[in-house]
């Protein structure tokens, strides 16, 4: 029984903090770039979670290209930077993306 509780607590935890992400990134104007399933300017955040999965740092990477901006990766457009976003809420935003399927 204690097992059992636990693993809700987990599950309802993993996703309250993808909604928390999904939420920044709605607030943050994310969206205006990117979106879930199809590209937009960028690409959909499918597609990052798939190129990134078996990835170990791509947390960190993500984070970094989001708040410094980059090009390349995905095409001749690049990504703006974002020096003003909260890195705490990046870590938010990039955690969500990464749990997307």
């Amino acid at each position: 029984m204690k097992n059992l509780i636990f693993t809700l607590l987990l599950i309802s935890c993993i996703s309250l903090q993808a909604e928390t992400g999904k939420q920044l990134a709605q607030e943050s104007g994310c969206l205006a770039c990117h979106s879930v399933k199809t590209k937009v300017l960028g690409p959909s955040y499918i597609d990052v979670a798939k190129k990134y999965k078996s990835d170990k740092s791509a947390n960190k990477k993500l984070v970094n290209k989001i708040i410094n901006g980059g090009t390349g990766n995905w095409g001749n457009i690049p990504m703006p930077p974002h020096p003003k976003l909260k890195k705490q809420d990046v870590q938010e935003i990039v955690n969500w993306i990464l749990t997307i399927q």
